[in-house]
């Protein structure tokens, strides 16, 4: 084989397809599903729901802005049925597309046996060994079950077939407090399920900033959802109704009792590495099973890399295929392309979205830069408070010597994109005067970026 894929996630499939398509006999062996977690698991499922979510959100609204709805109730298998028609589309895009360009597909678990050498089993049983000089791994993440007393003996879910419930669970638990436990705490609150968000942390959103994740919370607790915070969860146990959690918060030494029907665990996720046969191709892991990887996404076996989240770092759809373009341009282009200097975006789904691109000002306080810091409530904002929603703020980060600006978070209405505007201003290198002094049209929510950096 000219070259070899493991893993066919949004990282992988489109690098197959790139080495197809440039004359090289290309093999991508994938376990389970063409498209990775973010079609099958994790992006387009998430967000259909979500969109659902939302619909019911607005209809229970409908009050608000003169519009007189019926009472509303929700079929979670029609729920489940529409995000999987839309799951088997793109997957079966995504199929079409390395069909079209000549990638050898095969299923089965592959894993290193010696240098440049993978051996895999094919679906009738048969195994092959396939060779390589160059090998790229695309293996991804799987949700991290925590080591909690108990956990084996209750039926919990995860990120993953807590979408193909087909009924609203009367009061979910979830474990984990990042934008994975968010995201589905503020949808089957939607729903309709009573939610308690159970999170060992200071503060939800552990890496933002103390002011956005309070400002987070604060729109968690609108929404009814009960807060658990400080709190480790010491054990789990089944009851004929559903789960019990015993739970030691900071805040008090008598462990509390949580109840539910469900639990959901959004605790975090673990690298596909643990039966890769790392060790015999000369691939080197961190402590946690992570692929070490340079700026130009070589692990420490030669003619070996990786893309995507099984390397570390953000583990974001918009990463991976970005690391599908370093190697395309370095192993297929002559180029030489790296990860260093790439600016970090990525959107929590809740509602409403928390946009946000570069440093926060904590990092950016933590590498010694002149720090200026311009916020602005979102009830500041004229097309905000005329579609009704106005919760949220703005934030950004900026350096005071240079202008440039190194940060920003936009919490609120359609914030993914908003934020998206500050990163092509930080992408050109247009200080934020340029934002502070544009002429945006009216009534945007683009527009408050006037406002928002004529603060600082």
């Amino acid at each position: 084989m000219d070259a070899i894929v493991i893993g066919a996630g949004q990282g992988g499939g489109p690098l197959a397809g790139a080495f197809a398509k440039a004359g090289r006999r290309t093999l991508l062996v994938e376990r389970t599903h063409i498209g990775g977690t973010c079609i099958n698991e994790g992006c387009t499922p998430t967000k259909t729901m979500i969109a659902s979510g939302r619909v019911a959100y607005l209809a229970r609204r409908g009050n608000d802005f003169g519009v007189n709805t019926s009472d509303i109730t929700i079929d979670l298998s029609r729920v489940r049925d529409r995000k999987r028609k839309i799951v088997e589309e793109f997957r079966n895009g995504s199929e079409q597309s390395l069909a079209k360009a000549g990638v050898e597909v095969e299923f089965g678990h592959a894993r290193f046996t010696a240098p440049h050498t993978i051996e895999f089993e094919k679906q009738d049983g048969s195994r092959v060994t396939a060779t390589s000089d160059i090998i790229v791994i695309n293996t991804g993440l799987r949700p991290l079950i925590p080591n909690i007393a108990g956990f084996a003996d209750v039926p919990y879910l995860t990120s993953t077939s807590v979408m193909e419930l087909d009924s609203v669970p009367e009061h979910l638990i979830v474990l984990g407090g990042g934008y994975i436990g968010l995201e589905f705490a503020q949808l089957f609150r939607r729903f309709g399920s009573r939610v308690t968000i159970v999170h060992r942390g200071e503060q939800l959103l552990p890496r933002e900033d103390p002011d956005i994740a309070s400002a987070v919370a604060e729109i968690m607790r609108q929404d009814d959802i009960d807060l658990c915070l400080r709190a480790s969860t010491t054990a789990v146990a089944r009851t004929s109704n559903g789960v019990k959690l015993t739970v030691q918060t900071k805040d008090s030494s008598i462990p509390l009792d949580i109840t539910g029907s469900h639990v959901l665990v959004a605790t975090g996720r673990a690298p596909n590495t643990d039966d890769l046969g790392a060790d015999a191709a000369g691939i080197e892991l961190d402590d946690h099973g992570y692929i070490k990887a340079n700026a130009r996404l070589e692990t420490t076996a030669k003619g070996v890399y990786v893309i995507g989240d099984v390397k570390g770092g953000p583990a974001f759809t918009h990463v991976s295929y970005d690391d599908f373009r370093i190697l395309r341009t370095n192993l297929l282009r002559n180029g030489n392309a790296s990860t260093e200097g790439r600016v970090l975006p990525y959107t929590v789904f809740i509602d409403p979205q928390l946009g946000r691109v570069g440093m926060t000002e904590r990092e950016a306080r933590d590498a010694g830069f002149d720090v200026r810091v311009a916020t602005m409530p979102m009830n500041y904002v004229a097309r905000a408070l005329e579609m009704d929603e106005s919760r949220g703020i703005m934030k950004a980060v900026v350096d005071g010597t240079t202008k440039q600006i190194l940060g920003a978070a936009v919490l609120g209405v359609d914030g993914g994109e908003v934020a998206a505007m500050v990163q092509l201003a930080m992408m050109g290198s247009l200080p934020y005067t340029a934002l502070r002094d544009g002429m945006f049209s009216h009534p945007t929510l683009s527009e408050a970026l006037n406002n928002l950096f004529a603060s600082i």
